[in-house]
């Protein structure tokens, strides 16, 4: 071999084995602490995305249409907030998701792979994962807060309004079924 082709060969293992280091204000243990709240959040952002698509898919019934393009209109915008979680991740200097078997095990939300699930059931369960959504989005603006992540707290106040209007949603089409109160 020649010294050329040896030379890149170790140049080509030392760019592999660099780490991603975005440049950041923010001190290591903010890094880790918002990528670690974020990447949870993002885990948790795909599951209910193939959670209500899986339920889009899957409705019947007489309010077929109207559930049916309920939950494709919210899918799209639970898909919408996966890109730009990853990317302030990495904006903050973190390393995100990689695979499907990664976001399986940071994923809170619960999947459904049951044949058949009731319309009416399909809704309560979709507004309590929302529900908790909501509630584990406000944890990740606590971390961003302690490390003074403006930027973050600020997308992730977006994303608590769109997940509690569709809690507000899903509450509402299912309370003619006798879903009752939260």
């Amino acid at each position: 071999m020649t010294d050329s082709v040896v030379q890149k060969r170790q140049d080509l293992k030392h760019r592999q084995q660099t780490p991603l280091l975005t440049p950041t204000d923010l001190k290591a243990a903010a890094t880790k602490d918002i990528a670690a709240a974020m990447n949870a959040v993002v885990a948790d952002v795909f599951a209910l995305y193939l959670k209500t698509k899986n339920f889009h898919w899957h409705m019947s019934g007489p309010h077929f249409r109207d559930y049916h393009l309920l939950l494709d209109e919210q899918a799209d915008q639970i898909f919408a907030m996966a890109d730009p979680i990853a990317e302030r991740i990495r904006k903050v200097g973190g390393a995100t998701l990689r695979s499907i078997g990664h976001i399986a095990r940071l994923q809170r939300v619960v999947d459904n792979d049951s044949e058949y699930v009731e319309p009416l059931d399909m809704l309560a369960e979709l507004r309590e994962d929302n529900k908790t959504l909501a509630a584990r989005l406000r944890q990740a603006h606590n971390v961003c807060d302690e490390h003074h992540d403006i930027a973050t707290a600020s997308l992730i106040e977006v994303w608590i309004d769109e997940t509690e209007r569709r809690t507000w949603f899903l509450f509402e089409a299912s309370r003619n079924g006798g879903a009752g109160r939260l």
